[in-house]
């Protein structure tokens, strides 16, 4: 046989890499650093509105991490994560708004986005779940 005949099973396909899911306890801990990051940072609530998208973007990645976490997490139920579902989809919520970036819409969602975090951080401290 030649080269360029291919081999056998070349036709299978090769199942995909699964995605490696992050615990639930890292997840927590890289949002919560998150929102001490922001805290520690002095925030952006005091300047002009539009200057907080980053921030916001830098809120939503780990939340959205967590989200994923808590999806795989099967030691506890659907139903406990509820709340913490709830103010996750607040802070995407408050993320649309702002989806242009422009000063109105980037300075009436950032109760939405850091209200939110802050309050699904303490809940995370309040619902621990090992």
């Amino acid at each position: 046989m030649s080269a360029c005949s291919g081999s056998a099973d070349e036709g299978s396909a090769k199942p995909a890499a699964k995605a490696k899911t992050v615990s639930v306890e890292d997840a927590t801990t890289t949002f919560q650093g998150a929102v001490t990051k922001f805290d520690t940072d002095g925030g952006c609530l005091a300047q002009e509105p539009g200057t907080c998208w980053e921030q916001m973007q830098a809120l939503m990645e780990p939340a959205r991490t967590l989200r994923k976490a808590m999806n795989a997490e099967t030691s506890v139920g659907a139903d406990f994560w509820s709340p913490a579902y709830k103010l996750i989809d607040t802070m995407e919520d408050g993320i649309s708004v702002g989806q242009d970036k422009g000063a109105t819409a980037v300075g009436t969602n950032r109760p939405a986005v850091f209200g939110s975090a802050h309050d699904l951080s303490d809940w995370l401290d309040d619902n621990p779940t090992e």
